[in-house]
């Protein structure tokens, strides 16, 4: 509307409605640009934890709070004599409808601790403690390594068990070793991943295996795990930079165990000499 208080003529709306246009297009790059990376809209949302007495049983807790809910795990806290602490963070709604199903799953396993729920932590509680400490991998685009591949874990009491447990998994099932874990009170974890059969064989064998030798504490196979468990569990780096030679000290005494030739120089020039000893002969010696 003019000062006068008469309408614009048509083409003055016109040229006004493309003018804002314009600005609005040119505005949409820097509010695209805006938007805050996934950690940081976790930054400052509700906290949930669940704790339980088994590393098998809280990494089995944290894919149920993961799949019950839009929630981002940021990772374990293990805190000696076995105790293990998934911790969850989101809004408040999902939170607490991930800390229900962390806590139904490991109560199944008889493994439960406690739980809690913090709506609005404030910033001094996430500087001190360790319950936002992803936030620099989340702002980097990670793939997912395990694929459709399922991932087994085995918990015994000791750590001959569960090397002698690695073992009759390995050779059970076409699987590969992962990492292991130990979470203190004697409690060694193996992690294997494959195809869902072969992960499940392999945690057969190596459950016989670890009653055998020593204590099964807990066991766990997750079919497809997401990506955030995926990047919360330990992985060791499997593949060789450089092929397996040789030890020089071997390849040493093969060269040095070759026959070496005498040279024909030093044969002519020493020659050989042989002593005969001379025996009277018994004919020729008759008178």
């Amino acid at each position: 509307m003019q000062t006068d208080g008469k309408w614009a003529a048509p083409t003055d709306r016109q040229t006004a409605l493309r003018a804002s246009a314009l600005a609005l297009n040119k505005a949409k790059p820097a509010a695209l640009a805006a938007v805050p990376p996934r950690g940081d809209r976790y930054r400052g949302a509700a906290l949930g934890m669940v704790s339980a007495e088994s590393f098998p049983a809280i990494v089995g807790t944290a894919d149920a709070m993961l799949k019950a809910a839009d929630v981002l795990l940021v990772g374990y806290e293990k805190t000696g004599s076995g105790h293990c602490t998934a911790i969850v963070r989101g809004g408040i709604a999902d939170i607490r409808m991930a800390v229900e199903a962390g806590v139904k799953t490991a109560q199944q396993f008889g493994q439960y601790v406690s739980s809690t729920l913090i709506p609005r932590p404030l910033p001094n509680l996430e500087a001190v403690l360790p319950i936002c400490a992803r936030w620099d991998e989340l702002r980097r685009a990670t793939g997912g390594k395990l694929g459709n591949h399922a991932i087994g874990l085995l918990e015994t009491r000791g750590f001959p068990a569960m090397v002698g447990a690695a073992d009759a998994m390995t050779k059970a099932a076409d699987i590969q070793l992962m990492s292991h874990e130990t979470i203190g009170d004697g409690l060694c974890t193996i992690l294997v991943r494959g195809s869902l059969p072969n992960v499940a064989i392999a945690i057969e064998a190596g459950m016989h295996e670890a009653e055998r030798i020593g204590e099964l504490h807990a066991v766990m196979v997750i079919p497809r795990p997401l990506d955030d468990l995926e990047a919360s569990l330990p992985q060791s780096n499997l593949e060789l930079e450089h092929p397996l030679r040789l030890p020089l000290t071997l390849a040493t005494k093969a060269v040095t165990a070759e026959p070496q030739a005498l040279p024909l120089e030093s044969a002519a020039a020493e020659p050989l000499v042989m002593e005969l000893e001379q025996t009277p002969d018994p004919i020729s010696a008759e008178p």
